[in-house]
């Protein structure tokens, strides 16, 4: 019997990667994929990308379309008729050239490196106000679960200042952005889809109200500036508008969370790496650049030929999907050593998680400015701090994330 015959079959591991103990612990099943090769050709209907390269050429791909709604109606047919979809195929992220470029352009400046820069004033005020509210939280011994109290809050201050949503809003935003996020999982049925597709439609409804607050009331604030310039240059809908203004608050606030969250129990699961953290501010941004590699928020991303091609040696036929396995990419040991090791101090160190190419994050530098930030500030805070109980992962694959993150703070 040869390796071949013994090893599982590719769609018996896709089916055990979504159930609710795949989605809690994917690596082990993303090496049995890798098995098969660093790309898995599933009879020529679908492509699956399980090494580094393979997965950084092709986000840097103009021939490989994200899923737009063109793509869509290919793929998930009926799609329209959710509300969940009809929104994220209007935002950039889910665009293609020339819309992409389009939205990109109109948006990409104000996320410039002196932007962000400027922004550091903000963001170390947030990141004291969240670490002083854990404080006060765990004190006399009371378990506090990071993640709505620290992970969520802290990433959805830093966007909801930016963008202007009031602070008295943004807690109430968890549920309606974790729904969202829902809708990008590999779905059986359109059913599935209703959850995120009420979300949607309830904060598209208020970034509507919202635009229309600041276009008549103007303040210092990203939305302000977005609706002036749309009002000005005529280059986007209302409905482009409201679109990527949902996509910022999502991205800004779902990704940032989990890498959050990742970071500080990577922290308390390898003590020594936590105190050269709390010690030397510097290595922070290695412990940011290892946790985006040893556990990604992004897990995982599709594309679509967009005519016949070769890709790495294998035949990929126009039209047929290709999902990009960020979280096995990330730990390619042809690109990586000992990549089931955390190690912050890991050099050259270029994990996929933020994407590439035309796509690449809009918001990274802020989200990386923020964890170096406020993770190591946490720490130092509350050296005694410690988990309270396991903590769990929710229950999706394409957005990982914990659940829950109980701990303890002495």
């Amino acid at each position: 019997m040869s390796q071949t015959d013994t090893l599982a079959d590719p769609l018996d591991i896709m089916g055990r990667l979504l159930t609710p103990e795949g989605k809690q612990n994917p690596y082990p099943l993303y090496e049995e994929m890798r098995a098969h090769g660093s790309l898995v050709d599933i009879g020529g209907a679908h492509l699956f990308a399980t090494g580094y390269a393979e997965c950084a050429r092709a986000l840097r791909e103009p021939d490989l379309l994200s899923t737009d709604g063109a793509v869509q109606d290919g793929k998930m047919p009926g799609w329209r008729e959710h509300a969940s979809w009809r929104w994220l195929t209007k935002n950039m992220l889910f665009s293609n050239d020339p819309d992409h470029e389009r939205l990109r352009r109109f948006f990409s400046g104000a996320f410039s490196a002196r932007s962000v820069a400027n922004w550091r004033p903000m963001v170390d005020r947030l990141a004291e106000d969240a670490v002083q509210h854990v404080a006060e939280l765990g004190a006399g011994g009371r378990p506090v679960d990071l993640v709505p109290e620290f992970s969520f809050r802290f990433a959805t201050a830093v966007i909801g200042e930016l963008l202007g949503i009031p602070e008295k809003d943004q807690a109430g935003m968890r549920g309606i952005i974790g729904d969202i996020t829902t809708a990008l999982d590999p779905i059986g049925d359109l059913a599935e889809l209703e959850p995120g597709d009420a979300a949607m439609e309830q904060l598209a409804e208020y970034f509507y109200e919202l635009v229309a607050q600041r276009r008549t009331a103007p303040g210092p604030d990203l939305t302000s500036a977005f609706v002036r310039a749309r009002d000005t240059g005529g280059e986007l809908t209302e409905e482009d508008l409201v679109a990527n203004l949902m996509l910022l608050l999502v991205a800004a606030a779902e990704a940032p969370q989990d890498l959050l969250s990742n970071m500080v129990r990577l922290a308390l699961e390898h003590p020594e790496h936590a105190d050269r953290l709390r010690a030397n501010p510097r290595s922070a941004a290695g412990f940011v650049d290892e946790t985006l590699r040893f556990e990604p928020a992004v897990q995982a991303l599709n594309r679509v030929a967009a005519r016949d091609m070769w890709y790495f040696g294998v035949r990929v036929a126009e039209g047929t999907p290709v999902t990009l396995i960020i979280g096995a990419g990330n730990r390619d040991p042809r690109r990586f050593s000992d990549p089931g090791v955390f190690d912050p101090e890991r050099p050259d160190n270029q994990p996929l998680t933020f994407s590439a190419g035309a796509h690449y994050c809009l918001g990274a530098a802020l989200a990386r400015m923020s964890a170096e930030t406020v993770v190591p500030q946490l720490l130092r805070r509350l050296p005694e701090l410690t988990l309270a109980e396991p903590p769990t992962f929710r229950n999706q694959l394409v957005q990982r994330g914990h659940g829950r993150l109980p701990v303890r703070t002495a």
